[in-house]
């Protein structure tokens, strides 16, 4: 627990920072609560699976479920073969189309959604300049997709067109830096994720390879990343960052960081996109000694709680956040009941948080109490060949 002074302390230094990040944003600095939406007519999930044997994968593509807004239980509609290892998936704005990178390879793949029916229908395919690519992001127009490619250290930003078909690609940003002192993991830039802050303004890439977290300023008119002033800021030497989360309200980000199993608190300021950072704390408890890399991370629809998967403790840890400063406090250790959890997140409603346990095969539901943040095992298991990551659509 922090001294009562130096608490005030922060929340005096972010003060201002909230007022400008909620004025960019048009939003007033009072979060909004995790309230069901109850008035989904259809809600799809769709889960990428690894398939071949160099990932030590049993998968054979993607599946698509229908899921019960009510209850959680999934039903399948559809299983996509014939892929290579699509792993993370993104739905446009629209939810009518859905792009998958695919691990290993050098493209990414364009999927138009039937949106009666959930159904995938492939559109193309195009070359990323990349390879590897680990995860996309759809910026908030729906005209451009970013990709960040982990084996060739680089971020593709490729144009969409009308129908959701991929375009040219508009731009190729290289990540530079030192590599961290890790002798296989760290070898060189090693980008895992693109994530948008909540203004669209600014573009985030944690590099396990580099120890950095870079952030991009968006140029919505064009499509292209331009470093910012600070450019990136550096990790804990060994921390290997790989995902990322934004406070929906406070110019706060947490960033789970793979190789030290660690959630580092980063405060952003919200003009000119600098991070600093605040807090470091283990994703693990304090008793567990054996071996560990940290997966995933998601926050709750109003900031109180952050979640982190763990690959080897196998379980998700759940933190409470400060409403004033976004400092996180350990609030306990859920097992996801399976091996390997590269995946957790939530569905549209934010009542379900789902863990795609890889070497399980399974993709277990939690229900996540909005006022305590406890996830509570709904007894569902959906039994699915190495699931590494899932894509929900509400219509």
């Amino acid at each position: 627990m922090l001294p009562e002074r130096r608490r005030m302390s922060r929340r005096q230094l972010l003060g201002g920072a909230v007022l400008t990040w909620a004025a960019a944003r048009g939003q007033t600095t009072q979060p909004a609560g995790q309230q069901p939406e109850t008035k989904s007519v259809a809600v799809y999930a769709y889960v990428g699976c690894y398939t071949t044997a160099k990932r030590y994968a049993r998968g054979d593509g993607i599946h698509v479920y229908h899921m019960s807004p009510e209850t959680g239980d999934w039903t399948p509609v559809q299983q996509l073969g014939n892929l290579t290892n699509p792993s993370f998936l993104v739905l446009s704005p629209s939810r009518l189309s859905l792009y998958s990178v695919h691990g290993d390879e050098t493209y990414v793949t364009a999927f138009a959604v039937d949106r009666n029916s959930g159904r995938l229908a492939m559109l193309n395919r195009i070359e990323t300049g990349g390879r590897n690519g680990v995860h996309p992001a759809v910026d908030p127009s729906g005209r451009f997709l970013l990709v960040a490619n982990y084996n060739t250290g680089n971020v593709s930003v490729l144009s969409l067109r009308q129908d959701g078909s991929l375009g040219e690609r508009v731009q190729l940003v290289a990540l530079q830096g030192q590599p961290g002192p890790h002798r296989t993991d760290q070898t060189s830039s090693h980008p895992h994720q693109i994530v948008f802050d909540p203004s669209g303004k600014f573009v985030m890439v944690p590099d396990k390879g580099l120890d950095r977290v870079f952030m991009f300023l968006f140029d919505a008119a064009t499509g292209n990343l331009t470093p910012t002033v600070q450019g990136s800021a550096a990790a804990r030497s060994g921390s290997g960052p790989r995902h990322a989360a934004f406070h929906p309200s406070l110019p706060v980000a947490w960033v789970l960081n793979e190789i030290s199993s660690t959630v580092t608190t980063y405060y952003m300021e919200a003009e000119r996109g600098s991070l600093r950072a605040a807090q470091i704390l283990p994703s693990l408890p304090p008793d567990y000694t054996g071996e560990n890399t940290g997966a995933e991370i998601a926050a709750s629809s109003d900031g109180r709680y952050v979640y982190c998967s763990n690959r080897g403790h196998d379980s998700i840890a759940i933190f409470s956040a400060d409403p004033a400063t976004g400092l996180l406090t350990p609030a306990g250790w859920t097992p996801t009941q399976g091996r390997i959890p590269r995946f957790i997140g939530f569905d549209p409603s934010r009542r379900f948080l789902y863990a795609a346990n890889e070497q399980s095969d399974t993709v277990v539901t939690f229900l996540a109490d909005a006022d305590s943040g406890r996830l509570t095992p709904t007894g569902q298991v959906v039994r699915t060949a190495s699931p590494v990551a899932i894509a929900f659509a509400r219509y």
